[in-house]
């Protein structure tokens, strides 16, 4: 399984559409086997491409902080599965859901300072 995390200093970013880069962890056997660093590309998250991008690289799961519908809907478009919520070390975050205690907070950001797109 790949997971991507939005990342910014090794700590999952408050919100995806503003991280530095992603990190896609590979995960077999229940232990993170491998990590790689993604460029985050220009624009608002929902508006790049970086979605279609972590697919091709086989990401099925993206472990974030905060992000928008539009967001949202983009990752699902392509097969991505969406926990909002996260927070700390992108090691840890990892691990935690490997242990099985995330869960999806369901909260949505209410607006994007610095991106022209509706919800």
């Amino acid at each position: 399984m790949k997971i991507a995390v939005p990342t910014n200093n090794n700590m999952v970013d408050e919100h995806f559409g503003h991280c530095d880069h992603f990190v896609v962890f590979t995960v077999e056997d229940g232990k993170i086997e491998s990590s790689e660093d993604v460029p985050a590309g220009e624009g608002c998250g929902c508006k790049s491409n970086i979605a279609e991008t972590l697919r091709s690289m086989g990401v099925s799961l993206m472990l974030a902080g905060n992000m928008g519908e539009g967001a949202v809907y983009v990752l699902d478009c392509h097969g991505i599965d969406v926990i909002r919520g996260c927070s700390g070390n992108i090691a840890d975050v990892v691990n935690d859901f490997i242990k099985g205690t995330l869960s999806d907070s369901g909260t949505c950001c209410a607006g994007h300072e610095g991106c022209n797109h509706e919800h």
